[in-house]
């Protein structure tokens, strides 16, 4: 099991707008095959960020979620709310 720690940064404009993307991102995940779990964060120090933690099977199952059409349509227009890049790193789950 891995788990993907990825942090976005919103613009304030439109943070609620981000925050409800990333909601419907998660609700879209939790139906694809190989989902464990997911965590989101709001940073305490800085609104405008959003962190996620997701569980997945493996991988080659997150890459396969990535390049789904699936996660295409949960994300659509996400580019248009960032201030920045996110920030995503990959880790093993030991239990």
């Amino acid at each position: 099991m891995i788990g993907v720690l990825t942090h976005h940064w919103a613009k304030p404009e439109v943070l609620e707008k981000a925050r409800n993307l990333l909601d419907g991102n998660g609700l879209a995940q939790s139906k694809a095959p190989g989902f464990g779990s997911r965590q989101t964060l709001y940073s305490l120090s800085d609104p405008t960020k959003i962190t996620t933690l997701v569980t997945w099977a493996s991988s080659e199952i997150y890459d396969a979620w990535r390049a789904s059409p699936e996660r295409a349509k949960a994300m659509a227009g996400a580019e248009e709310m960032w201030s920045q890049p996110a920030q995503s790193e990959r880790f093993d789950v030991i239990s």
